[in-house]
């Protein structure tokens, strides 16, 4: 990964809260925390919530409390079932009021050093609320793959995908306590979405929030087989999404998402054909889309 060249140091005193879901992850999680701990020029603080697991990780995490007063295991013994679910629970319960940014965590990537200080130095400079990133994908193989996700952004872009992989969102705490409340208010219609990152990015981009899709691969990626989805980019992947969409689950979790930011937008087919262009960023998956719009599957 390349160091971006910036003056990272007047962030020193920043305060970072990083949330970070777990699920059997004691494999990975230990590099995935040192890589963490390791962010240069900034005030780390890793909550941590762990799913009901069955291979240690709770213990594991908690091992590393005791050595790391700067990381905070939360209670344990719920089961959520799906990442999304436990980040809801960690915003919930996790109180950030005495930080200055936020950041979501995966328990299995590897963070560069410089991924903080780089999203704090564009926030602050082009008054961004939001920020997330370019990755490098790895764990398949050995093989590294740069994954873009920092195409332009689309008017209704957070309709139909998020900002690209919920491990580099960075926040501004007071923009993410917007999103907490909303969270709050709409607990049960929101633990019901399937995805965490797609939910805070049309959240963001609808209250005119301001969010920075960067270039910078300043975090390694980790694929294997427990992946929820993953980088979408291998043929099972297709499979898999094409067979979501076919069976309507795509277009079901637009329309919640849409009803729960309370969009008077008809999203239905003609809609799809005559804004087909704003609706992905990616020039391949604006042809996909519309083709797949065209002939009914959506």
């Amino acid at each position: 990964m390349q160091t971006p060249i910036n003056n990272f140091q007047k962030n020193k005193d920043k305060k970072v809260a990083v949330l970070l879901a777990a699920y059997n992850g004691k494999k990975f999680i230990k590099e995935q925390l040192f890589s963490i701990l390791n962010q240069r020029d900034v005030k780390i603080k890793i909550f941590i919530s762990v799913d009901l697991s069955t291979d240690g990780t709770y213990e594991y995490c908690k091992n590393f409390e005791k050595e790391n007063n700067s990381i905070v295991v939360l209670p344990y013994g719920e089961t959520f079932n799906c990442a999304a679910k436990n980040f809801f629970n960690l915003i919930n319960k996790v109180n950030f009021e005495e930080f200055d940014f936020l950041s979501l965590s995966d328990q299995d990537d590897i963070w560069d050093e410089s991924k903080t200080c780089h999203a704090i130095n564009q926030m602050e400079k082009y008054n961004y609320d939001g920020f997330s990133s370019d990755v490098i994908t790895f764990g398949i193989n050995h093989k590294q793959k740069y994954l873009k996700k920092s195409w332009p952004q689309k008017k209704y872009d957070f309709l139909y995908e998020s900002a690209g992989p919920g491990c580099t969102y960075v926040f501004k705490v007071e923009a993410f306590k917007k999103f907490k409340e909303f969270l709050i208010k709409n607990w049960n219609l929101v633990n019901d979405l399937a995805f965490h990152d797609w939910i805070i990015y049309a959240y963001f981009r609808n209250a005119n929030l301001k969010w920075k899709i960067d270039n910078q691969p300043l975090l390694k990626y980790r694929q294997h087989n427990n992946n929820e989805f993953g980088s979408n980019s291998n043929f099972d992947a297709y499979k898999k999404r094409f067979l979501l969409i076919k069976n309507k689950w795509y277009r079901n979790e637009v329309n919640k998402i849409k009803n729960l930011l309370n969009l008077y937008i008809k999203t239905d087919y003609w809609f799809r054909i005559k804004n087909f262009f704003e609706l992905r960023r990616s020039p391949r998956d604006v042809i996909i889309f519309f083709l797949i719009s065209f002939f009914g599957f959506f």
